[in-house]
């Protein structure tokens, strides 16, 4: 006969560590953001070259959360909240390995920035767009070990705070780039890296939106908040890079 809690106490030492590898990727991509924040703030081409090299521990560890939910569930084969809870841990790897990728290509534009001159307002609202994703993603990390649904749903109103900013940024760099031809490539690239910062938004509230499925067996049913509604539209290869990355 099949010993149940055994296979019960097998499931939950897999779960345990596949989490423990979710929570190493998230604290590394937590400090990307900041470290990307940092290193365009300082203009700082070394350490921007410090976070790029960083994504690959974060690519490394997806690859690893990927393997071992395929090998949770072909030896395991969870049901009802097991089965989403397993599901839902494949998809936060996903999503925090692009905001590692985002992350990394913030750093890369660090030198394309670091002799042009400061742009309007753009460093301090790039800073607290920095800030207030980095905040946003500890707590939807500290939602998903708890199993908060409530904080969850609070992060995602949050993300509307980043793109309002956003937006803000989107004008007043607009304006200048109308005002100053100089000041199109600049601002450029400015409006890239705060896009990225927009799409960790993104990537933040689909984490806690997996969250509230795991906990209530549901998605939200809202529309999500978003404030971003600037004519700017991206591509995959401008704010991703042609590799994807």
């Amino acid at each position: 006969m099949i010993d149940s809690a055994h296979i019960m106490s097998a499931f939950d030492a897999d779960l345990e560590r596949i989490q423990n590898l979710i929570l190493e990727m998230g604290g590394l991509a937590e400090n990307q953001i900041s470290a990307s924040a940092d290193a365009l703030r300082q203009r700082d081409t070394e350490r921007a070259q410090e976070v790029i090299a960083a994504d690959k521990r974060i690519d490394a560890l997806e690859l690893e959360v990927d393997q071992e939910v395929v090998r949770v569930l072909a030896l395991r084969q969870p049901i009802a909240q097991d089965l989403r809870t397993v599901v839902t841990v494949l998809k936060i790897a996903g999503d925090l390995e692009r905001i590692g990728d985002y992350a990394k290509n913030n750093a890369k534009r660090a030198g394309a920035i670091a002799h042009a001159p400061p742009v309007g307002s753009s460093s301090g609202t790039i800073r607290r767009m920095s800030r207030a994703t980095g905040d946003m993603l500890r707590d939807a990390l500290d939602a998903y070990i708890k199993g908060d649904a409530a904080l969850a749903a609070d992060v995602r109103q949050r993300d509307e705070d980043v793109d309002l900013m956003y937006n803000g940024l989107f004008r007043e760099l607009l304006t200048h780039m109308m005002e100053d031809a100089r000041a199109i490539t600049p601002c450029m690239h400015l409006l890239f890296i705060a896009k990225n910062i927009e799409r960790i938004g993104d990537h933040i509230t689909n984490i806690v939106e997996q969250v509230i499925y795991t906990v209530t067996g549901a998605l939200p049913e809202d529309e999500r908040p978003k404030g971003d509604n600037s004519p700017y539209t991206e591509t995959g290869e401008d704010l991703a890079g042609p590799d994807g990355a």
